[in-house]
């Protein structure tokens, strides 16, 4: 008698474990949340096993449109015979798919989201109109949670290339999604240095540097930068003041489990941005302190969940 499959060879689960790391390291270049990139594919490909998925590479349904210059195969969907993005890869796929989400002005408010809200990155792509589905965003939200995919969307993932930014004082942007658009352009300094702490990609403020400058100068939304930073709104920067370019940790780097106030503390969004920790997960080391409390000499701030 034939053994039966394992619940782990499923087609479900064998796409997550083979596009899982695609799908992180795309949420870490472009800010779409892996859990759903991850929905999306195993919806738009019937977990790869579609024709489109298995003979164009193509895991998210994209249509070619004005814009595509590159290979294509016909598909009968919405309509017959219509025309289908092919890729060299995989990961040629979801790259675009991130990018598709990210250039184009009618996704642009889903970039505001936290990154762990998969239910209204799910609706806001059926608001936006990704899919004539009516159920489109109750299905990705059912197989992000059956499949619990929004674990991905909290995974410290080191990122694998090391942000570079050409020795140039003028720099002209395209937008890869609109050929023939007039360019944009924007200066900066030569050489800005990227610094880590905590683990965490950030700069230090240079004279003239606002959040939106700098969140341009990284292709970043300035909501996203502040989000990043906890603010709820730009403010003017300080010569020197860190500014994080991912999302701050859970607590302090080893070895650090507290903050001792001396006679000139720090306010604990200053401690939160000294240390890498969200503000939200300082607060809950730190039980009954609120975000507006000001330390006083003396006052033992703990960076990291005591036992």
């Amino acid at each position: 008698m034939a053994a039966l499959t394992a619940a782990s060879d499923t087609p479900q689960n064998e796409y997550i474990k083979k596009y899982a790391p695609i799908a992180v390291s795309e949420m870490h270049r472009s800010g779409v949340p892996a859990s759903i990139t991850l929905a999306q594919g195993m919806l738009e490909s019937r977990y790869g096993l579609s024709s489109l998925a298995a003979d164009g590479n193509n895991h998210f349904g994209i249509k070619c449109h004005r814009n595509w210059s590159g290979k294509t195969m016909r598909v009968n969907d919405d309509a017959p015979n219509e025309c289908f993005r092919v890729y060299g890869n995989a990961e040629e796929s979801f790259r675009d798919h991130s990018d598709f989400l990210r250039y184009q002005d009618r996704y642009k408010s889903l970039f505001e989201l936290k990154p762990t809200d998969y239910k209204g990155w799910a609706k806001g792509l059926k608001k936006a109109g990704y899919a004539t589905d009516p159920k489109y965003a109750e299905k990705l939200i059912k197989i992000i949670e059956d499949y619990h995919l929004y674990k991905y969307d909290t995974g410290d993932v080191p990122q694998e290339t090391p942000i570079k930014i050409e020795k140039k004082s003028q720099v002209e942007v395209k937008n890869p999604m609109r050929k023939g658009q007039a360019s944009e352009s924007y200066s900066f300094r030569v050489e800005r240095k990227v610094f880590k702490k905590n683990g965490i990609l950030c700069v230090y403020a240079e004279p003239e540097d606002t959040y939106e400058s700098i969140a341009l100068e990284f292709n970043l939304f300035q909501k996203e930068i502040l989000r990043f930073n906890d603010e709820g709104a730009a403010r003017p920067l300080k010569i020197g003041e860190v500014v994080y370019l991912k999302g701050k940790k859970r607590h302090a780097p080893s070895g650090l489990p507290m903050y001792v106030a001396d006679n000139k503390p720090m306010t604990l969004w200053e401690i939160s941005q000294r240390f890498g920790i969200k503000m939200k997960f300082l607060l809950k080391w730190n039980p009954g302190l609120t975000a507006d409390y000001k330390p006083v000499e003396g006052d033992v701030i703990y960076l990291k969940k005591m036992k």
